[in-house]
């Protein structure tokens, strides 16, 4: 049994105003976003004291906000493209997590947010 500590870095509700749909009206007028993201990690020691040694989630920051500024149809792709890309820069994480939540939807009479989220695991 491993006494490795597990970590689990988490920025949450991350707000953006995007250009993402399907919808004439969505590529148009924009929504906004709330994004939530989770990674788990396992430090190679117990004492963390440098960055170096953990996630870096200003780094990971940035990811979500290059991938929000770019128009796109589906949030499946967007959340697919996040979690990937912290996967390839954050060489520590070991599970992401990004879930994207659409706070207005373009149906009539709808009241309430859809979400697409996505967990994925290094291999």
């Amino acid at each position: 049994m491993s006494n490795a500590p597990h970590l689990r870095i988490s920025l949450d509700k991350l707000v953006f105003f995007g250009y993402h749909g399907l919808y004439a009206e969505e590529k148009k007028l924009g929504n906004n976003y709330i994004v939530d993201v989770i990674i788990d990690f396992t430090p190679k020691q117990s004492n963390i004291h440098n960055l170096e040694q953990t996630i870096d989630y200003v780094n990971v920051y940035s990811i979500i906000k290059k991938w929000m500024a770019i128009p796109t149809p589906l949030l499946e792709t967007l959340v697919g493209n996040m979690v990937d890309d912290i996967l390839n820069t954050e060489i520590l994480a070991k599970k992401v997590m990004v879930k994207i939540t659409k706070l207005h939807l373009p149906i009539d009479e709808f009241e309430g947010t859809a979400s697409v989220s996505l967990e994925k695991s290094r291999d």
